[in-house]
């Protein structure tokens, strides 16, 4: 009876609360009733059993819309099938549960990147290297073979798919997780990407991958393989984090705390999985004292100099609403009908709400200062034998030995230059392009070969070679495009361009006009999309626009045509853009959506049209730029321009604060901060000592002073802007932040590389502060440390005191060589060198400052032995870090 029972209740986990056919039935039938798109229905048709109507139906109920229009039905159907394959192609395939193969092995989608081919062209691959191997271990030897395919990097917001992550071997840790998950789920085994949407110690987020295994989800560092699951350079950050979460495809009902029940997906909240956790909780009031109910909440993280929201809600029956999240500080910001207000919300706050009052208006002039601190530090560092740990480093050195083979036949610039006299291109202006290209490059040499004639043409009256427009439109094209494109879109796009826009004879352009015409008309990229042949696709649609003489007729008619498109308002954690031309073939799209359908008819037609990257704004230029709004009424929508300047006072190695990591400016819209994206690189001197041209509103400016133990020193200030106006930007010092810490022993021998010897540091260093760090090779927080120095390289060089950096062994360090070659600015006063006899390390590790033995570890010390500045494990901002620091001593 006992055995019989055991069965049974096996039988139930398998099937634990998995969507029901029926349910998942009638949310495919509700959301596709009025619906002009076909292809779900077509998919039905081709499928041929039950199982793979159910598996296709669920994709269809609970997909992104884009992925509905944009992607075939076999397409969805080769993937289901390769899904339910997996159920008896593996050992562990029977002991998935039906709820997590449901919503962790058959989505095909993990984030906002374009969904390729991988699971139908890797799957063979990965099921000759696996299928004999248990469920713990397959998963970590597929995280094994995505190492050996591609390796971290930082890169732009737009994910590229897996299959472009392995062309060009690296990606950011978005794009690593997107390829680990999508093998994961290639062999059966349920896998989510985790993502902290910003971490609390340090600026910056971070993404990771959880497997179902063994029963339970356990995590690793996508791409970055350790000995062991739940090992990972990131278990101390983590363990610091304010907030983990994932979304899953589906209405999952899990263990797990639900944030959001969206129509498609649900977010859910696995913080407790990495870090002690408590509930926050607010209350919404007016200015009288009375609860207000439906109040916008957000809850927000300082990082990158703005309150990042990590949960968004609105206020119950009661005013109040809540997250469970780790133990830092938060600021909670409320509104509604116009009137705003916030609270600083920090750890363990009792049994009582924190009160927000919404007392502020538009219009209203206020300054404060906040001091934030994040969770507390834990030694969170789990151990693994030493034999596991040098076994896994031998294997990541063949991996990373397997993976560069690729890039070893990219072609180098005597090979391009072969390619530009055969082909009788501008050798200076395609060496960059195929730098940037990596491995796409046959990509790119196939578009140069086959506008391989001598032609003039004349395009938006300004006379050009055909190949002179053929290099404009690639040099257009972001870095990252340039490694993933597809060559045939590339040349729909010249060849319509040469079809659609050539006029029948110059006119003198200037460069202002040219270069807007260049950006804003020939280039096929307009926002985060796929990039699609839109110009052919539009061309018929556009016809009779063409007809029109003037612009703001043109612009009329786009707007009618895309106003009989079907705004599409269903909830969504995630926002994937739709291609141009199914925005009006399926009569359903997002307004964002129906913005770059709007600039892709407005470049077909010559129009210079863009989205504005600070204001998020559609755009077309008629003399000026108009802005244009995909609201209800379809109509152009601009508002009054004024001149905002910060006006600022310079301290040194503080003298030119910049965006983004000192800094930041909001507008207030409806009481509620939208950050204005401004270019990554602007500063206070080059883009708001003079000024900047803003509309007219409520405006939030934000500061912080990033401390060395991951608190800040904020500043925020409240204003309108009317007219032209100065506001001073505000950064907070602490002069008592610089104090001895611990000690480190100057007297500790290390290898010194450049002498080939052994020798101390205080040999090397000789009298007064020094900087050490301890770093691995093929690590993210190594590698973004190394990046951040070179950063403030200015900086370092004129301090001029050594700074030693020390690989753990000689192999590593070999390791390390094979990639100096990614870090061509460092300071020339640093040095490299191995802690061959663990002086050191043991030092550190032992001196109370630490009790885990994570690298990397960066110190800042003196020659009597004194350590004032410390930081371990992953940060960033590690030169402004030092250079702040150095400016106080």
């Amino acid at each position: 009876m006992k055995k019989i029972l055991m069965m049974l209740w096996a039988a139930l986990c398998l099937q634990a609360t998995a969507q029901t056919a029926k349910e998942v039935q009638a949310d495919f039938q509700q959301r596709f009733k009025n619906s002009v798109c076909t292809h779900p229905q077509e998919a039905l048709k081709l499928a041929k059993t039950p199982q793979e109507r159910d598996a296709l139906q669920f994709l269809y109920a609970y997909m992104d819309w884009t992925d509905v229009t944009d992607y075939t039905p076999q397409f969805m159907l080769d993937n289901a099938r390769l899904a339910l394959q997996t159920r008896t192609d593996f050992p562990w395939g029977k002991q998935i549960p039906d709820r997590e193969w449901q919503h962790f092995v058959l989505p095909i989608r993990v984030n906002n990147e374009h969904l390729d081919s991988f699971r139908i062209k890797t799957y063979e691959v990965l099921r000759k290297r696996v299928r004999h191997m248990n469920w713990h271990d397959a998963a970590l030897e597929v995280n094994h073979w995505c190492h050996s395919v591609m390796t971290y990097r930082p890169s732009d917001a737009r994910t590229s798919s897996p299959l472009a992550s392995m062309r060009t071997t690296t990606g950011r840790c978005g794009e690593e997780s997107t390829l680990a998950v999508s093998a994961l789920r290639a062999v059966g085994i349920p896998a989510r990407q985790v993502y902290t949407p910003r971490w609390a110690h340090t600026d910056d987020n971070h993404a990771w991958v959880e497997a179902y295994v063994d029963g339970k989800w356990q995590f690793l560092g996508a791409c970055e393989p350790a000995a062991e699951l739940n090992i990972a350079w990131f278990n101390q950050p983590a363990a610091r984090g304010m907030l983990m979460n994932t979304t899953v495809m589906g209405r999952y009902q899990g263990e797990e705390q639900i944030l959001q029940q969206y129509p498609l997906q649900t977010t859910i909240n696995v913080t407790n999985n990495y870090a002690p956790v408590e509930r926050r909780s607010v209350r919404i009031v007016d200015a009288e004292g009375r609860k207000v109910r439906d109040a916008k909440v957000r809850f927000g993280l300082y990082n990158y100099a703005e309150f990042y929201t990590l949960y968004s809600t609105q206020s119950d029956a009661r005013g109040e609403a809540s997250l469970i999240c780790g133990k830092g500080d938060l600021l909670v910001w409320a509104a509604k009908d116009g009137r705003y207000g916030f609270a600083k919300v920090s750890p363990n706050q009792g049994k009582h709400p924190t009160e927000i009052r919404l007392t502020h208006k538009a219009g209203d002039r206020f300054e404060i200062d906040l001091t934030l601190t994040p969770p507390p530090v834990s030694n969170n560092y789990p151990k693994v034998s030493p034999e596991a740990e040098a076994l896994n480093n031998k294997r990541l050195a063949q991996e990373d030995a397997q993976r560069m083979k690729w890039p070893s036949v990219w072609p180098n610039e005597k090979k391009v230059e072969e390619i530009g006299e055969v082909l009788n291109y501008d050798v200076a202006r395609l060496q960059p392009l195929f730098k940037k290209s990596e491995g796409n490059f046959m990509a790119l040499y196939d578009v140069l070969e086959h506008f391989n004639q001598e032609k003039n043409v004349c395009v938006l009256s300004k006379n050009l070679t055909q190949k002179d427009l053929v290099l404009y439109v690639l040099e257009s094209l972001t870095d990252k495009d340039l490694r993933d494109f597809d060559e045939r879109v590339i040349i729909n796009h010249i060849e319509q361009i040469e079809k659609q826009l050539s006029t029948p004879s110059a006119m003198k352009v200037d460069e202002e006009d040219f270069q807007r015409n260049l950006y804003y008309v020939l280039c096929p990229r307009i926002s985060t999309e796929e990039l699609t042949p839109w110009r052919t696709e539009l061309a018929q649609t556009v016809e009779t626009i063409r007809t029109f003489t003037h612009t703001d007729e043109q612009v009329a008619a786009i707007m009618q045509k895309l106003n009989s498109v079907k705004t599409d308002t269903t909830p969504a954690s995630r926002f994937i853009p739709q291609a141009p031309a199914t925005v009006l073939s399926s009569q359903q799209a997002s307004t964002t959506s129906k913005g770059i359908c709007f600039v892709a008819m407005c470049r077909t037609l010559g129009i210079p049209a863009r989205r504005d990257e600070v204001t998020s704004n559609f755009q077309y230029w008629d003399g000026e730029w108009k802005t244009v709004d995909f609201g209800p009424t379809q109509t152009a929508a601009n508002s009054q321009l004024s001149n905002l300047a910060l006006s600022y006072s310079p301290r040194r190695f503080m003298e030119n604060p910049s965006y983004y990591s000192h800094f930041s400016l909001s507008r207030l819209e409806d009481g509620l901060p939208k950050l204005q994206g401004y270019d990554e690189n602007a500063t206070w001197a080059e883009t708001f000592k003079k000024g900047v041209e803003v509309e007219s509103g409520d405006y939030l400016l934000t500061s912080g002073t990033r401390l060395a133990d991951g608190s800040v020193l904020c500043h925020i200030s409240v204003f309108p802007v009317t007219a032209d106006t100065t506001v001073q930007l505000v950064m907070r010092e602490d002069a008592s932040q610089v104090s001895v810490i611990g000690s480190f022993n100057a007297e500790n021998i290390y290898h010194d590389l450049e002498e080939a010897k052994e020798k101390s540091v205080l040999s090397t260093t000789g009298r007064g502060y020094f900087i050490v760090g301890l770093l691995k090779a093929n690590n993210e927080p190594s590698t973004h440390i190394l990046h951040d120095i070179e950063a403030s390289r200015a900086e370092l060089e004129s301090w001029g005191r050594t700074i030693l950096m020390l690989f753990p062994t000689a192999a590593e360090y070999d390791s390390f060589m094979k990639r100096r070659s990614e870090f061509p600015n460092l300071p020339k006063n640093l040095r490299f060198g191995i802690d061959s006899k663990q002086q050191v390390a043991n030092d550190l590790f032992g001196s109370g400052l630490t009790q885990s033995p994570e690298r990397p570890v960066v110190i800042i010390g003196d020659t009597f032995n004194r350590v004032v500045f410390f930081s371990q494990g992953y940060t960033i901002g590690m030169g402004q870090q030092l250079t702040k620091t150095i400016g106080k001593l």
